[in-house]
């Protein structure tokens, strides 16, 4: 598919030697904000929440602040990781459904999810990648992923709870704005700056390296500057895991030819209709996680009316990956025969004993094991600002902004192997309620000297490279009035052009050329499952496996990735969006109070690009053949919408310690990208699946929000808000059935099978949330403090569905200790259950979970400090469940433990 040329694609080259920064909605102007550092400095965590306390009182909307300070002294190594702290904040630590994590990497506002947060850096938008692939082409939604970001580039932290009309659109909940620092903030001439160190990672018994460090450098007049900081940080990541795969089948009564009863149907009827667990697996998931890049800023004050800047940014995370799942194949002999005991709880098979078979001639295999090794997967963020800030007069200002941004999400290759194991060999399994991984065994002595090529596959997709692009110019204006009420109009246009696309995707298959199948092609194992593998329960034990370079060894010998023929139409998307906006807002102001009323309108004109699966040879004018999928026509569908976007924003200083705010807004947020066309996705052994829609409509929310703030001392708060979002056109799923090429059926029988798929799709509907919001901030003496803060979050979508992403109940707590050399800090932070999507058909959560993380700073000289830093010291496991329409309650997913991370860092600073 053809794209548009960049609009900066003349711009940027001409005005490279012009020194322009992103306008910051939350910034002040620069000469203000020179000014301002250069006589009040402010160090330390209790300068640092005063600091940001002060930000917040003196906002015109809802906001919460957090300090470049805090971010130094906070127990945190990305800026996700930063906002935890924070009220009505939620952090996720992963995307799609790939499980958690060990580090922050989406932020939600409000119990809402991840996509319908705006993230801005410096005031605009920003391009990002994701390292795995099911965020790539499965579920690709409209968040930014966090572990691009690291903590050190920031000066500030803004969370806007509230909407205003001069905010770039976006976020139904709310916006975060992370601001970069600029040259001449600096008080002194020249600084130099960073940190070295080291992260040891408990769970893989591993060391890597930290590198940060920033040189600043500005005239003694404060009008000319540059800025250069880069940062390195390597980190390995173990991720211990059971999943439940293949979710929960259902045990027939009758063949497929709907007629002949199934064995155990004829033998045990009391099992027919009962669930059972498919494909439980012990996962390994092993990563060695590379954060690159650095930020550029030149800055000059050409008149005292004219500033200009240019700030870039790049990062880069490479995140080659390893990950295996040794799995108990339950759908393979459920049906076949009858378990030598058994237990049925509530409709569910939560145990049973299969004895080895003895008696047939044929090879089932209990067992099947996936090994996937993916070299070279990445992400990257970048983008190029330019912008220009001119006071036309005394009662005019204009900032003037062209920029740039870029992100990428790339798996070039994955080398994988699916292999049958435990022929005939039994296997047992024992469920323990919803909050504890399943015991289970498979019988046989499984090697790799006996793996059964024959019952696999060779699968999984390459050359992936989803691009995630937008440019955009705008133009603001401010004109103050000379009025004793009204204070100023803020006005202006954006336009911006944004592509989400991926262009390429070969689906690999075995080579039917090759001996394959044969055990005596296959390598002696490489290596084994760490003897401290799990998390809980009674599981196999000694798993065997190919190391990463075997797997690309033998995927070069056995494996098809012939273009065109295993070209996979299905991942090959693209989501192209023209939008325009234009704002005119009115600030007033009154004795003890102040406020804004405005309107944005903006205007979307969207193409969604995919392709539709057709029959093999189906003689369709347009359709493009050639692939072992079948044939696929490229559909180009048009999706435009405009929206008025009003907004209203009171405050009142009701004494000089009491501030009170209302507010109400619409807000909007467009359709997450595999919601319009995303790739299809389609699993053989259980015939499930996901595809797009492109016809959905924006979300379209009419929120609510008061507050009432007490700064009852210096450095203290204590604050209470309310909130409501109605939210029309809020995005949920619904499965409906359609027929596909079974692929491995199809080989299997030598002509094209094809079967019908359970295959979710989104729609749009409705929702709701309401909610709560306490904090409690206090120094106690000179030296100590504590933070605590509480949401609440009713919500629902239609028909009493759950809403996504909405924990219930979320708090922190927070204690520090900081004198003249020592400094102190340990969060808590707890987050309920929410609502995670749709896995298999099936709707799954997260379950409640909780983090520990504590920090210590010694100053040793003016210029050097050691810092000791623990995260997730609690040793988290993080669990999922699923519910399933068959039967009442919940049933276990998937639970993780990926172990403790302690940073011990030198910081130096001249």
């Amino acid at each position: 598919m053809t794209y548009r040329r960049s609009i900066l694609s003349a711009a940027i080259v001409t005005c490279l030697g012009v020194a322009v920064q992103a306008h910051a909605q939350d910034a002040q102007p620069t000469g203000t904000q020179a000014t301002d550092l250069d006589t009040v400095v402010v160090t330390g965590i209790r300068g640092s929440i005063e600091k940001a306390l002060d930000a917040k009182r003196d906002a015109a909307t809802h906001v919460e602040v957090v300090t470049a300070e805090d971010i130094g002294k906070l127990p945190a190594k990305n800026v996700a990781d930063t906002l935890r702290q924070l009220p009505g904040v939620n952090i996720a630590s992963s995307s799609a459904s790939e499980g958690g994590f060990d580090e922050a990497d989406r932020v939600s506002l409000r119990g809402t999810n991840p996509s319908l947060t705006q993230t801005l850096v410096n005031g605009h938008t920003i391009g990002t990648g994701d390292w795995f692939v099911l965020s790539q082409v499965g579920n690709v939604g409209r968040s930014v992923s966090y572990s691009l970001y690291p903590s050190e580039i920031v000066d500030r932290v803004v969370v806007h709870k509230t909407s205003e009309a001069k905010l770039v659109e976006g976020g139904t909940a709310g916006s975060v704005n992370i601001i970069t620092r600029r040259p001449l903030q600096f008080a002194e001439p020249l600084t130099i700056q960073g940190s070295i160190g080291a992260v040891h990672s408990d769970l893989p018994g591993d060391t890597k390296p930290q590198l940060d460090a920033l040189l600043n450098w500005r005239n003694d007049e404060g009008t000319a500057g540059f800025l250069v900081q880069v940062f390195n940080e390597q980190r390995s990541l173990r991720r211990d895991g059971q999943e439940v795969v293949g979710g929960y089948g259902t045990i027939a009564e009758f063949e497929a030819d709907g007629v002949t009863r199934t064995p155990v149907a004829t033998s045990n009827p009391d099992l027919v209709g009962v669930l059972y667990p498919n494909l439980i697996g012990a996962a390994l998931f092993e990563q060695v996680r590379k954060r690159q890049g650095g930020v550029a800023n030149i800055e000059a004050k050409v008149t005292d009316d004219l500033t200009l800047n240019v700030n870039a940014f790049y990062s880069r995370l490479k995140a080659d990956n390893y990950n295996r799942n040794y799995m108990m194949w339950a759908s393979q002999f459920i049906n076949a025969r009858a378990p030598s005991s058994y237990t049925i709880e509530n409709g569910v098979l939560t145990s049973a004993t299969y004895a080895p078979d003895t008696t047939s001639t044929a090879v089932t295999p209990y067992g099947v094991y996936d090994m996937i090794s993916r070299p070279g997967a990445e992400s990257t963020s970048k983008y190029i600002a330019l912008d220009a800030e001119w006071n036309a007069s005394d009662a005019l200002k204009f900032v003037f902004q062209l920029g740039s941004t870029k992100g990428n999400g790339s798996s070039p290759t994955q080398d994988v192997l699916e292999t049958g194991i435990a022929g005939n060999a039994g296997a047992s399994w024992s469920m323990n309620g919803v909050g504890n991984p399943i015991d289970w065994s498979l019988g046989g002595t499984n090697t790799a000297a006996n793996h059964l090529p024959q019952n696999g596959w060779i699968f999984g997709a390459q050359g992936i490279d989803v691009l995630d692009k937008e440019d955009w110019a705008s133009a603001d204006g401010q004109f103050f009035f000379q009025s004793d009420v009204l204070s100023s109009l803020d006005f202006g246009y954006r336009f911006a052009t944004h592509e989400r696309s991926n262009d390429f995707s070969l689906a690999q298959g075995p080579n039917w050329a090759s001996n394959w199948t044969d055990i005596n092609a296959y390598p002696a194992a490489g290596g084994a499952y760490p003897g401290d593998f799990g998390v809980g329960g009674n599981v196999p034990s000694g798993i065997w496996y190919y190391t990463p370079a075997q797997l690309a060894e033998l995927n070069a010998r056995f494996a098809n990735r012939n273009n065109p023929e295993r070209f996979y139409f299905s991942d090959v998307y693209g989501v192209e969006e023209d939008i325009n906006a234009v704002y005119a807002q009115l600030n007033f102001r009154g004795d003890r109070w102040s406020g804004n009323a405005g309107l944005r309108y903006v205007q979307t004109e969207t193409d969604v690009h995919y392709n539709q699966a057709l029959a093999v040879n189906s003689g369709i004018p347009g359709a493009i053949t050639g692939s072992a999928f079948g044939d696929y026509l490229p559909v180009v569908v048009n999706n435009d919408y405009n929206e008025l976007l009003p907004s209203v924003n009171f405050k009142f200083e009701l004494t000089d310690s009491l501030v009170a705010r209302v507010s109400g807004s619409k807000t909007m947020t467009r359709p997450d990208f595999s919601a319009l066309a995303g790739s299809l996705t389609l699993n053989d052994l259980t015939h499930e699946g996901s595809g797009g829609n492109p016809n959905l409509d924006p979300l379209v929310s009419t929120n609510f929000d008061a507050s009432i703030e007490w700064y009852f001392a210096p450095r203290a708060l204590l604050a209470a808000s309310v909130f409501s979002m109605d939210m029309d056109g809020y995005v949920d799923f619904g499965n409906v059935i359609v027929q596909y090429k079974d692929q491995q059926a199809s080989q299997a029988a030598g002509t094209d099978v094809y079967s019908d798929y359970l295959v979710s799709i989104p729609v749009n509907s409705n929702g709701k949330a309401r909610g709560v919001e306490l904090t409690y901030e206090q120094p106690i003496g000179e030296n100590f403090g504590i933070n605590a803060n509480y949401t609440y979050v009713d919500g629902e979508a239609d028909g009493g569905k759950p809403l996504n992403g909405t924990s219930e109940n979320t708090y922190n707590l927070s204690a520090w200790y900081e004198n003249d050399r020592f400094n102190a800090r340990i969060n808590y932070s707890y987050r309920s259950s929410f609502y995670a999507g749709v896995s298999r058909a099936d709707n799954f959560y997260q379950d409640d979970f909780d983090t520990v993380s504590a920090s210590l700073g010694f100053k040793a000289t003016d210029w050097l400090t050691i810092s000791l830093d623990g995260l997730n010291l609690n040793n988290p496991k993080l669990k999922y469940y699923t519910e399933n329409d068959a039967v009442p309650g919940y049933l276990p997913h998937a639970f993780y433990s990926n172990g403790r991370q302690y940073y011990l860092n030198f910081r130096f600073k001249f």
